[in-house]
């Protein structure tokens, strides 16, 4: 049923979704306490408070766009996608060097593996949504082009280490929190937020080169500007301080379009059996 849902609305017009997206964000925002406070929390602590009324808005169009993104058809979609210093990647490749996309909730992050894999081969950590309904349609939609998924788990990690020492590339959501003991507590716009190691791990072990990349929404549903920007950022120490480092290029991306960063996210929260925050006891 969801699926047939979302193909209907995949073949309405970009620029409406967006528009109802609006609307949508507007009511969600004032029809939830704990989500408006977690948003106006968020974007407090980062020194965006002045893109509240924004970021209401984006949230609202990132939820709607994605039957388009994710079901009409791989064509009609990239139409929309416009590619900016691809090069990059390109170079990287050709020089034999495998590559690690870390792609944060950052505009429209869902249309990134679909048009990347449409040019080269790229692998997925993916984590199963927590509502079994939302599965199907999201494992369909994530499985088209040349877009393969490795679970969140041991198995996982062993296909994506694989792959980079082959050549080839893989794709990381490297603020999203991880489950326990898969991560370490790391400043994140000056709070310790739970965050993955994974990158910095697979950076050592491989020599792949990290990349990052967004894709900014573009106005009046326009479409999306797909955007890939070196790591800057050296991973030295101990495993907190690479990933403080990771969270310090996020920060860095997100000043780019901040009102479409995904506030409402719970990025400080803390996963079952993880060790305490600093500063805080069992």
């Amino acid at each position: 049923m969801l699926i047939r849902l979302f193909r209907l609305l995949s073949f309405l017009p970009l620029p409406l979704m967006h528009a109802a997206g609006v609307v949508l964000g507007w009511l969600v925002y004032l029809g939830s306490a704990d989500y408006r406070k977690r948003m106006k929390e968020n974007l407090a602590l980062a020194g965006y408070s002045g893109h509240l009324a924004a970021a209401v808005s984006e949230a609202g169009k990132g939820a709607l766009e994605l039957p388009f993104v994710w079901c009409a058809p791989i064509e009609r979609v990239l139409a929309k996608a416009e590619m900016e210093n691809w090069e990059i990647v390109d170079e990287t490749l050709a020089a034999g060097q495998s590559i690690l996309f870390l792609t944060p909730h950052l505009g429209c992050f869902e249309i990134l593996a679909l048009a990347i894999s449409q040019r080269i081969s790229l692998t997925a950590l993916y984590r199963p949504p927590r509502k079994e309904v939302l599965r199907p349609l999201m494992e369909t939609a994530r499985g088209r082009g040349q877009l393969l998924l490795a679970p969140a788990n041991l198995s996982g990690v062993r296909t994506l280490l694989k792959t980079l020492k082959s050549g080839r590339s893989i794709g990381l959501l490297p603020d999203q929190v991880p489950q326990e003991g898969e991560g370490v507590w790391a400043d994140f716009y000056g709070k310790p937020a739970y965050t993955m190691t994974l990158p910095a791990k697979m950076h050592q072990m491989t020599g792949a080169r990290m990349l990052l990349s967004y894709a900014e929404r573009l106005r009046w549903g326009r479409g999306f500007k797909l955007r890939f920007v070196p790591f800057e950022e050296k991973l030295e120490g101990t495993p907190e301080q690479q990933a403080t480092a990771v969270n310090r290029e996020m920060e860095r991306l997100i000043t780019a379009c901040p009102a479409q960063y995904f506030w409402s996210y719970n990025r400080y929260k803390k996963p079952a059996g993880a060790a305490p925050r600093p500063g805080e006891t069992e």
